[in-house]
């Protein structure tokens, strides 16, 4: 497929982002993490965006009071410009720091554990905290993943991530799969070689498996499980937790325990379109 050709409205939103990563990066971890978290959480909830999370509060959460649910779409805003600011930063945060940036690490067990076993392993996260830590401080372990990831609409944006991404895993850069049939064919071949991968499962999908979420029926991606079954490697959740302005706990927690039968051919058959 021939590589898109930015426009000239991208050459320019391109210019805004990476003077804005230079500012971020100038500012230092914990500066650059309160100016976009504050920023983001004024100017956020003003977006029509927000009112399909307001929406899809009273859904799940229907006891909430507005103001209630407002609270919680601030913070959500607060955390994803604190997740940008601190992108430029990730790969100088530095382990168990006694205060300020850094971040720690729950359950390194699970990840020696694997260190020595070797082969495929499955890692499942969602956004939370700051999930761009997830990869690289997994992988000062000794146990690197590979990711999927969404390609942002601008290419030029688009590389700026994963130049940042692959900066954060330094010195061991991994694959990045981009989502889609090919991406999903290229995840597959690398599992079944006993590769590492990692998955983000709390997006929005028109198809998949129907799971009951919060009582209400949604589509769920089963590539995950049926990647697990097909070459039985185990399946390690975890999620990043927000303690403060750059500084972060990542949470790896035991393997999920993986029935042979849990998951119908059919799904197995249909988990490409994810």
């Amino acid at each position: 497929m021939t590589p898109r050709q930015p426009t000239y409205f991208m050459r320019i939103e391109a210019a805004v982002a990476r003077s804005m990563l230079a500012f971020f990066t100038q500012l230092g971890p914990v500066w650059a993490s309160n100016f976009a978290g504050r920023f983001c959480r004024c100017i956020g909830p003003l977006l029509p965006v927000s009112k399909i999370a307001d929406r899809n509060l009273q859904l799940a959460l229907p006891e909430l009071a507005a103001k209630a649910r407002r609270t919680i779409i601030r913070g959500v805003w607060e955390n994803l410009g604190r997740t940008v600011g601190e992108l430029p930063h990730l790969a100088h945060l530095q382990e168990n720091t006694p205060h300020g940036p850094g971040f720690e690490v729950c359950g390194v067990e699970y990840l020696q554990e694997q260190a020595m076993r070797g082969g495929s392993v499955l890692f499942c996260s969602g956004h939370i905290g700051n999930w761009e830590m997830l990869p690289p401080a997994v992988a000062r372990y000794g146990v690197p993943f590979a990711s999927f990831y969404r390609a942002a609409g601008n290419p030029l944006i688009d590389g700026m991530i994963r130049h940042l991404r692959d900066t954060a895993m330094a010195p061991t850069p991994m694959p990045l799969f981009a989502k889609g049939a090919r991406g999903a064919r290229e995840a597959l071949a690398y599992v079944a070689k006993g590769g590492r991968l990692g998955m983000l499962v709390d997006q929005k999908m028109n198809d998949g498996v129907e799971a009951s979420f919060f009582g209400l029926p949604a589509m769920t991606a089963p590539a995950l499980a049926a990647m697990a079954l097909k070459y039985r490697c185990p399946v390690i959740p975890g999620y990043v937790e927000r303690l403060g302005p750059a500084r972060l706990r990542i949470v790896v927690q035991p393997p999920l325990p993986c029935p042979i039968r849990a998951i119908s051919s059919k799904t197995w058959r249909h988990w490409y379109k994810w």
